[in-house]
């Protein structure tokens, strides 16, 4: 069935809790790739609980609503859905271990149009249990291959669906600003799996190859993490308040083991980045933003 726009705008998300231990905070870490080098006390301080700090991007993985769009009563082809955008807005450091709630919703509904699909715009705030402080808002855009055109049905909402946000702004052609490169682990998938999403596509071989994966890909999450870390560490100096906020374009898998490069343009505190694959020259992340504390 087509996607009902009522519906799905007013999906009834339940607010999720979530504990989470400094062992959390460090599987998270160790997941990216932290700690590759065993003398850079910068990063040990996020691997180690003696200072533990916890990572600026690691709100991806708390809160989150699970799988809920293979739901029927979404109307989505949830087989043929991919991760398209995603974005972390900080509003303070979050600890290295508490308990959070999740709350997310359904901020805007696009089509696309018949055969070219629709997106899907979700907000979810990480937030405090005890006190009630905002630690981070996230944007995340799905893209619905197969369910475009449902606007064209008669009371499904308005033409078109909601308005598109603002596109991210393209990256610039000049030679970036600075480039950082970092190697993933072979076995990064498996550990970044313990973290948040277990989906076997990151693990099982055969799941991989009937996806059309030659092997086991690794969390575009993950990825969206190595960047987040070769900035922290560019322009941070390793301190987790400085990074005020990180978006970016999902544009092609990385496979465990691979050599993430991150190019990086600054103007001012605003960021755009991109980040390519070393190994196979292939751009797996564009239309990157970040804002750094002035």
């Amino acid at each position: 069935m087509p996607i009902d726009y009522a519906k799905l705008k007013a999906w009834p998300f339940t607010d999720v809790e979530q504990a989470y231990t400094e062992k959390d905070s460090i599987l998270y870490a160790l997941g990216l790739g932290y700690g590759h080098d065993p003398m850079d006390e910068q990063q040990l301080r996020f691997v180690y609980e003696k200072n533990l700090e916890a990572l600026p991007t690691m709100p991806v993985v708390l809160g989150y609503p699970g799988f809920w769009m293979k739901d029927p009563a979404s109307g989505i082809d949830w087989v043929r859905l991919v991760h398209g955008e995603q974005s972390l807005t900080l509003h303070q450091p979050l600890p290295p271990s508490g308990t959070v709630v999740g709350r997310s919703k359904i901020t805007a509904l696009v089509d696309k149009g018949p055969g070219k699909g629709a997106l899907v715009h979700q907000e979810r705030t990480i937030s405090d249990k005890a006190s009630g402080a905002l630690y981070a808002t996230l944007g995340h855009v799905t893209f619905c291959r197969a369910d475009g055109g449902f606007s064209d049905l008669p009371g499904n909402g308005p033409r078109g669906g909601d308005p598109a946000p603002a596109p991210k702004p393209a990256t610039p052609d000049t030679p970036p600003d600075a480039v950082c490169e970092l190697p993933t682990l072979p076995q990064a998938a498996l550990i970044y799996r313990l973290c948040a999403d277990p989906n076997p596509l990151h693990a099982e071989p055969a799941v991989a190859k009937a996806a059309g994966f030659p092997r086991p890909i690794l969390h575009g999450l993950a990825s969206y993490g190595v960047a987040g870390h070769a900035i922290l560490k560019t322009y941070c100096d390793y301190q987790p308040a400085r990074l005020k906020s990180l978006g970016v374009r999902f544009s092609s898998p990385v496979f465990p083991g691979e050599t993430i490069r991150t190019e990086m343009w600054r103007r001012g505190n605003a960021l755009q980045f991109r980040a390519r694959v070393v190994e196979r020259d292939v751009v797996v992340l564009t239309h990157g933003t970040a804002e750094l504390a002035g």
